[in-house]
């Protein structure tokens, strides 16, 4: 049975993960009789949102003891992960992607990522395994990955720029759709990167995982 690893971001789409996708992403992974862990960094998140108010709130809430409501306890320390251990590493959205993963969401393409999330990434690709991204997540994937093919979603956004900046090509998708940059074995999907129903995120999730198994099984009919 495949097995993925999930980093998760916090608990929130304003500063943590995005719910519904990490959901979604995990139901999907299930879906495929696969397994997962979910994994995220332990310590303070950048900040605090309040999701009626949409205002920035002085309260300090760690990353892993928030990423454990979204994995019902099940989460380990980034720190944790080994490539090795895994099949590939998957990563939902969030504006947590953007504040506690990597800086994209106040340096934009001059974003640097968080030392444990981009060791686990590097270490991903070096094994030769499929990394998969949701929504805002594929911005870690452009900057350290050059070349790599990822979606954001629509062309002529800011984001989709900022793809190109970082040395990345970026590829149009509608609702659903998967950008399968073969090569590097990188897969990803827009999610609510567009206006996007429940429905629409799930659909995008479940051909994320498909597309990424599928790949799999193909490379393990070539080895043997």
């Amino acid at each position: 049975m495949k097995k993925f690893a999930v980093i998760l971001a916090g608990c929130g789409r304003k500063d943590g993960s995005e719910i519904n996708e990490a959901i979604t992403l995990l139901l999907s992974i299930e879906q495929h009789q696969c397994e997962y862990q979910c994994f995220a960094p332990n310590r303070p998140q950048t900040e605090v949102i309040d999701h009626l108010t949409d205002k920035k709130v002085k309260e300090e809430r760690n990353i892993l003891t928030e990423a454990a409501r979204l994995a019902r306890s099940n989460v380990k320390p980034v720190e944790e992960y080994k490539a090795a251990d895994f099949d590939g590493l998957l990563f939902s959205g969030g504006y947590g992607v953007a504040k506690n993963l990597c800086d994209y969401a106040y340096k934009g393409a001059d974003m640097e990522v968080q030392p444990d999330v981009a060791r686990a990434i590097v270490e991903t690709r070096e094994a030769g395994k499929p990394l998969g991204g949701m929504c805002i997540a594929p911005v870690m994937f452009a900057k350290l990955l050059p070349g790599v093919c990822v979606t954001l979603g629509n062309e002529g956004t800011p984001d989709a720029d900022n793809i190109r900046k970082m040395g990345a090509f970026h590829v149009q998708t509608e609702h659903g759709d998967v950008c399968a940059d073969n090569e590097l074995l990188v897969f990803t999907t827009p999610a609510y990167m567009l206006d996007a129903t429940l429905k629409d995120v799930y659909d995008g999730a479940y051909n994320l995982v498909e597309a990424i198994v599928e790949t799999l099984d193909g490379i393990s009919r070539d080895v043997s």
